[in-house]
């Protein structure tokens, strides 16, 4: 009789040494390419077991046809006064990314809006993170929510989404660090359920703040099976952790590229991929089927 899992999955009885499983079929391997040596890692010898010192991403944006889209993280008027110096680069990638979906199938754009207020009916870890205090109307200080009402829900007015954008559903709102933690009335990402829908394997991460929302989605993106991008000079935060963010996203689960690099890949580089190449709908991991 099969052995099976906690969820009730089939398993293999043995678990096999990796010389082991190399001797076997594997579907889902490109087995000449994984028998190659990795080119995107640096090591210490005096590092303890010799264990690398970091990693970086091992593929390029123009290495293969891409679906992609631009996800604008909080880009928000309550935190207008963090988004004052990368507002140039938002309207440049909204600018490019725009004019690539007018011509060009699978490249699209969405929005969230951070929403948390102090009467959202919720009470959980990020409220127990902050604490509760630091509420004062004359100077609130809890980062957890918005101050300003309705107003400061909106996105920033030079890169808003179009009425049609709205209306398409690429705008919506978010009470969580993860953009993909917003659920549809099924208990489907609302984001990962719009992104599936034109078979985007591609994110490209700007907006507020770098090493709370931005991060967070970055690794909920990679884990979805998205390969990530984040934008270096398009993403700021309030706190002293700019660069150990992006240092900490670039040697885990994304690529960190500048402005001018994403706008020249999707001006000059960019080729529409074939729907479901690289990306499977199937499984929540993204995982290519067969």
């Amino acid at each position: 009789m099969r052995k099976r899992d906690a969820l009730g999955q089939d398993k293999e009885g043995t678990i096999l040494t990796l010389e082991e499983a190399l001797q076997k079929p594997c579907k889902h391997r490109d087995m000449k390419l994984a028998l190659e040596p990795m080119n995107n890692y640096s090591t210490t010898p005096e590092g303890k077991h010799g264990m690398p010192l970091g990693f970086w991403a091992s593929w390029d944006l123009a290495d293969r046809p891409r679906r992609i889209a631009l996800l604008l993280d909080d880009c928000e008027e309550e935190y207008r006064p963090y988004a004052e110096d990368i507002l140039p680069n938002l309207i440049r990638l909204v600018d490019t990314f725009r004019s690539a979906g007018s011509t060009q199938d699978g490249v699209c754009i969405a929005w969230s809006s951070w929403t948390r207020r102090f009467d959202d009916g919720i009470s959980n870890a990020m409220d127990r993170w902050y604490g509760p205090r630091g509420l004062r109307p004359e100077n609130p200080e809890n980062a957890a929510y918005i101050f300003t009402g309705e107003p400061g829900m909106q996105p920033l007015e030079e890169i808003a989404p179009t009425d049609e954008e709205v209306a398409d559903g690429w705008f919506y709102h978010g009470k969580h660090l993860d953009m993909f933690w917003t659920f549809d009335e099924n208990g489907n990402s609302y984001l990962d359920e719009k992104l599936k829908s034109l078979d985007i394997d591609t994110i490209v991460l700007s907006g507020l703040w770098t090493d709370e929302c931005v991060l967070a989605t970055a690794y909920a993106g990679s884990s979805r099976g998205y390969d990530v991008v984040l934008v270096s000079d398009a993403v700021a935060t309030a706190t002293d952790n700019q660069e150990t963010a992006l240092t900490v996203a670039n040697s885990t689960v994304a690529k960190v590229l500048s402005t001018d690099e994403v706008v020249n890949y999707m001006q000059n580089d960019f080729v529409t991929g074939e729907p479901g190449a690289v990306k499977g709908k199937q499984h929540p991991d993204g995982r290519k089927e067969g």
